[in-house]
């Protein structure tokens, strides 16, 4: 973190960003270990959510310092990457301002179940549920024949969003809000269409990062299932 980012870089970065015409953007890692079948990194290096310009060059610069922080030092040894050269490309991306959001995978992860999807989503940005700190509403499709199984809508008393400036806050919300589904089933069955041509298209399971900003439904990220025995 004591290091300067080159300036010829950093001119480059800001360039870029003023190209891009976002007033928010998130700033995430893409190791160039990442996201294998034996290794997703998810969690492990750092994503900073609502950047702005004045931060954008420091959130770039702690992305990369993430790489070596203890849990990501241990993360590579436990995978036994260690002796392997690992850079980290930073991805800037626009923001999406998502009024929910939420994780998807295209086999249930628990039981194996190749015919069955799983969407899980709480209201604001993703990282409430990826970091488990709200219980998030689930769903389960069926491929053949293609319908929602089963849902079970959660109470989600508070939701993370953009905070004025920049950055994220935690807001409660309602008794009556906390209580609707994140997803009606139209765009249930709308994400799990896409889901199924990612996975298409990959040739294997994956675990998908989706958010919904108005009635856009917008995939962030898309990796392989890597807790699958075959």
């Amino acid at each position: 973190m004591s290091q300067e980012i080159p300036a010829e870089m950093a001119e480059d970065i800001l360039e870029k960003f003023d190209a891009l015409a976002s007033e928010f953007v998130a700033v995430r890692s893409s190791a160039t270990a990442e996201d294998s079948s034996a290794a997703a990194w998810a969690g492990q290096l750092d994503t900073y959510l609502n950047t702005t310009r004045d931060g954008l060059l420091n959130n770039v610069r702690r992305c990369w310092a993430s790489l070596f922080t203890p849990r990501a030092v241990f993360y590579r040894f436990e995978k036994g990457l260690n002796g392997t050269q690992i850079s980290v490309a930073v991805v800037v991306q626009k923001m999406v301002q998502s009024d929910a959001a939420g994780v998807a995978f295209s086999v249930d992860p628990v039981t194996q179940n190749r015919n069955l999807m799983i969407i899980e989503g709480a209201f604001g940005l993703g990282e409430s549920v990826v970091s488990g700190q709200v219980t998030p509403d689930s769903f389960v499709i069926t491929k053949s024949p293609f319908a929602i199984e089963s849902r079970e809508v959660a109470v989600k008393d508070r939701g993370l969003y953009r905070k004025e400036g920049g950055g994220n806050e935690w807001r409660n919300l309602s008794a009556e809000e906390s209580e609707r589904p994140v997803l009606v089933d139209s765009e249930v069955l709308e994400l799990s269409k896409t889901i199924l041509d990612i996975e298409a298209h990959y040739g294997f399971p994956v675990d998908v990062e989706w958010a919904k900003e108005g009635s856009a439904i917008y995939i962030t990220q898309s990796r392989p299932i890597t807790t699958l025995k075959s």
